[in-house]
């Protein structure tokens, strides 16, 4: 063999050399990498959502003989949007825009989410009267909130989320968008309170913030009814578009417009042993309801009257879904209840 071959040899050799380092430590790069990001993740996490914890004084719900632990219960949480912002300086007497009730079951990784329309006519404990459900916050904050939603459906309020608007319009800004199917077209002020700002033609669209906020409140061409449909309807695309692999780096941005825009009565440890829902997505039966009711306007003032029948019915579905009620009676009645209910399969 010459020289010239043994150096030919010698160049083939270090290249294949070259190659095989380049597919093992490329690999290796993105592994580090990607703990690092999800260390950093979760370390912010920790940071930014642990500032948004609110001790509301509770140890558990009254109507909860001992205290959950959300890793091995099943449990229920409070989700409110209020209707507060800096230009209308009513952070301390706001009523919510939003009301959703989510029950969770551990075992069958499964969640049940009530809207309540804002309207609802309800007996508010911390006045003592009746009144509507959304009028409950501007007169005692979340405790008078839980205290009604727990009076009114006969099930613990387990943890509670407010949110104001800003952190709806960041998140949705912070996954880039949402695709949506408009209903209809329609002219709404944003969430600055100027009118006319945002005009939406029906159709697939791609929705920011403030378009998606302005879908999700009006109700000029429907009702309170198909506005908690569309508002569970627009949570759900958010989620999904945050849960797809094309937001991993959009994480830090969504974590921060939580954070900074939300209370809540959860601790971060809590709020990690929720992560299990989302690790079963394909699996995971979620399913909507809404209070079903008629209208009521004595005196001229517009009410949401709940209809008994399906109140009770749907108190038995959510009772048993979080195993509180005898499963022995359950009858088949419980799985359809007169509330207003779609199953939207997995999530």
């Amino acid at each position: 063999m010459t020289d010239e071959s043994r150096r030919t040899m010698r160049k083939k050799k270090k290249r294949r050399l070259r190659k095989r380092a380049f597919f093992i430590l490329i690999p290796l790069f993105i592994v580090v990498v990607g703990l690092s990001y999800a260390t950093y993740l979760y370390v912010k996490a920790d940071s930014v959502l642990s500032d948004s914890y609110e001790d509301d004084g509770r140890e558990k719900s009254e109507l909860r003989e001992t205290e959950v632990d959300p890793t091995e219960d099943n449990v229920s949480i409070l989700i409110t949007g209020v209707d507060a912002s800096d230009v209308r300086n009513n952070a301390d007497n706001a009523r919510t825009d939003t009301l959703m009730l989510a029950t969770l079951n551990k075992e069958e990784k499964s969640v049940k989410m009530l809207s309540i329309p804002r309207d609802s006519l309800v007996y508010i404990p911390e006045v003592g009267r009746e009144d509507k459900i959304n009028h409950a916050h501007a007169y005692g904050g979340m405790d008078a909130t839980i205290s009604t939603v727990e009076n009114l459906l006969d099930i613990p309020v387990d943890y509670y989320v407010k949110l104001n608007f800003e952190a709806f319009i960041e998140v949705v800004n912070a996954v880039n968008g949402i695709e949506f199917d408009v209903p209809y077209e329609l002219t709404e002020q944003n969430s600055k309170d100027k009118a006319g700002a945002i005009h939406l033609m029906p159709g697939e669209q791609k929705l920011n913030g403030e378009e998606a906020l302005a879908l999700a409140r009006t109700r000029k061409l429907d009702n309170d009814i198909e506005r908690g449909k569309r508002q569970q309807k627009i949570i759900k695309a958010v989620a999904n578009k945050a849960m797809s692999l094309n937001s991993i780096l959009k994480y830090d941005d969504i974590i921060e417009a939580v954070g900074t825009n939300m209370t809540t009565n959860m601790k971060f440890g809590e709020m990690k042993s929720f992560i299990s829902y989302g690790r079963a997505r394909d699996k995971l039966n979620f399913e909507t309801y809404t209070l079903q009711g008629t209208d009521y306007q004595p005196n001229g003032t517009y009410y949401w009257q709940l209809d008994p029948t399906a109140l009770s019915e749907t108190k038995s579905m959510l009772k048993k879904h979080l195993e509180l009620s005898d499963k022995a009676t359950a009858t088949e009645e419980d799985e359809s209840p007169a509330a207003s209910g779609e199953n939207t399969g997995s999530y």
